[in-house]
């Protein structure tokens, strides 16, 4: 058995939790929201929808040149699960009769940042912006003045906390040999582009944010703790052990998020 087998049987299973928690949203049920708040939604779930929907191309072709298949097996099935959050958030669109949209200028420079350098860098990527993104998801399921915007937030948020486990111990795994000099120097690093993720996505979902009860400074605070959190885990020297996927039961805290 390697290292990644677990996380290959956690995605494998995942499909039938996702009909059942899909299942439990009122699909059909008008929206009601007021005019203000559906155009932030409409906003926001826009560019979440774009930033979901990639296919993963370069990241697997990276993760297979690598040299560990099961892992890239796991890796497949989660972009697979992006893919569905961006189909959950096309579908909320349509809940609020708006349209997608066909390119946006965050979503464009964060592939390209992503593109620039080899698999620890583009998973670095991903979990800063899973982290940093991770409240938003929760603030969505717990408090959109909308019952079905609330349920896609919990389907999204129960996916996303094991992928920022899954991001952890991928980068465990890559860092294992690293010097704990280089480590800092990478935490710094990657500390300068959350501050700049967290403060493009305060600002362009700033209104949806609001809807949910959050101030948008408040929101800022809170995903840096969020991927300091997540970042110390993916950094720490653990010999390489895995955290593993969260099962869906356990409510204990979590060393991948504070959201």
């Amino acid at each position: 058995m390697t290292l990644f087998d677990t996380w290959v049987a956690h995605f494998e299973n995942n499909p039938t939790h996702h009909r059942t928690l899909e299942a439990t949203i009122a699909w059909t049920a008008p929206p009601i929201l007021s005019g203000h708040a559906r155009r932030a939604f409409v906003h926001s779930f826009q560019r979440f929808e774009l930033g979901e929907g990639g296919e993963g191309t370069r990241l697997l072709s990276l993760a297979a040149a690598a040299g560990d298949p099961t892992y890239t097996k796991a890796l497949r099935r989660l972009v697979q699960e992006e893919q569905k959050h961006s189909a959950l958030f096309e579908r909320g669109l349509r809940h609020l009769d708006a349209p997608t949209l066909g390119s946006h200028w965050s979503d464009a420079a964060f592939t390209w940042l992503r593109h620039q350098l080899g698999l620890r860098t583009e998973i670095g990527l991903f979990l800063i912006a899973e982290s940093v993104a991770m409240g938003y998801f929760i603030a969505l399921a717990e408090s959109a003045p909308d019952p079905v915007l609330r349920g896609i937030g919990r389907r999204i948020a129960e996916d996303e906390r094991n992928h920022i486990r899954f991001q952890i111990d991928r980068l465990r795994v890559g860092f294992r040999y690293t010097p704990a000099p280089l480590r800092l120097v990478i935490g710094l690093g990657w500390t300068v582009i959350a501050a700049g993720a967290a403060a493009v996505l305060v600002v362009d979902h700033r209104g949806a944010l609001r809807a949910c009860g959050i101030a948008p400074l408040q929101y800022w605070g809170r995903a840096m703790r969020s991927f300091r959190v997540a970042a110390r885990s993916a950094l720490a020297r653990s010999g390489g052990t895995l955290l593993g996927p969260r099962a869906m039961a356990d409510r204990s805290p979590d060393p991948a998020s504070t959201a």
